[in-house]
């Protein structure tokens, strides 16, 4: 088997992405028209689109420009300041929700499998609790998250619930804890949204960490340690990706990191300086390394 056909064998079996944050938030019908063209060409197979607002773009018309470009689509939700399934009165609660399924649909919409991010407390809120009061808001998360996940099942979509690290929330760090407080929850409905900048910081093994979620890794989102672009940084990345593989994952390893040009979203993720010479850079250098790193004992 000559190089060439190896990476091609490769490349079916391992697919890569880019979120639409590494340039641009919020996402509009515009921006995604000017960024999905680069993203096919530069080699990736998946956009991944974040739903901030409701009607910021259009699903059935993102649809067809995706079909007509081969790529697919991945979704994410925000959860911006008052969105809460947890300690929060019964208007928030219902709010939260009602904004959740509406990103189920549009994920339904682009025929995305899943919707990640950390469906269950606004980003950046904190607060001290023992362990009798995480497990009962634990126990209020299922029960907030449960119609959701009903929602995602009818439409074939999975919640790909996302640990977030200790400086934006202090629900759910690890994949211990998501699994914990998600358990009993119909499985179909929902899964583990792994992050490797946030998993960096918080499991003492990220390979480790991975073999547990085994079965339940719904969503794989992949940065350098600082949030820049994958293999500029110190992670062990032939360990995760075997860890990966071993753990049966089939779903795309999508580039995930933040444009600092909107001041909103710069200051929610800590952009406080330039992560490469440019966006652009981010993600073309991150593919080429995620591809070759694959490519030496990742895929299947």
């Amino acid at each position: 088997m000559t190089a060439m056909t190896a990476m091609t064998a490769m490349r079916a079996k391992r697919t890569f992405g880019v979120s639409t944050w590494v340039w641009t938030s919020p996402l509009t019908d515009q921006r995604l028209a000017e960024l999905a063209p680069r993203v096919r060409e530069w080699g990736f197979d998946v956009i991944e689109l974040p739903v901030e607002n409701v009607g910021d773009w259009d699903p059935r018309r993102a649809a067809r420009l995706l079909d007509s470009l081969g790529l697919s689509a991945t979704v994410v939700l925000a959860m911006a300041p008052g969105r809460e399934l947890v300690a929060a009165d019964r208007a928030t609660l219902r709010a939260t929700r009602d904004y959740l399924r509406h990103v189920v649909d549009a994920a339904s919409a682009v025929s995305s499998p899943v919707v990640a991010g950390p469906a269950y407390a606004s980003v950046g809120r904190t607060w001290r609790m023992t362990e009798a009061e995480r497990h009962a808001c634990y126990e209020q998360l299922r029960d907030s998250l449960a119609p959701v996940c009903s929602h995602a099942a009818d439409a074939g979509v999975r919640i790909a619930v996302e640990p977030l690290n200790r400086y934006e929330t202090s629900l759910i760090n690890t994949v211990d804890q998501v699994l914990d407080a998600l358990a009993g929850l119909p499985p179909e409905g929902w899964g583990v949204g792994l992050d490797l900048f946030h998993m960096n910081i918080e499991e003492r093994s990220i390979p480790e960490a991975v073999r547990k979620a085994t079965g339940r890794i719904a969503h794989v989102q992949v940065a350098a340690n600082d949030r820049g672009a994958p293999g500029a940084d110190h992670l062990d990345w032939p360990g995760i990706v075997a860890a990966l593989d071993a753990a049966g994952y089939e779903g795309p390893l999508v580039i995930e990191t933040f444009t600092g040009d909107n001041e909103t979203v710069a200051t929610a993720a800590s952009i406080w300086r330039s992560l490469a010479p440019s966006q652009d850079a981010i993600a073309i250098d991150g593919l080429s390394f995620l591809t070759g790193i694959a490519g030496e004992g990742g895929g299947r």
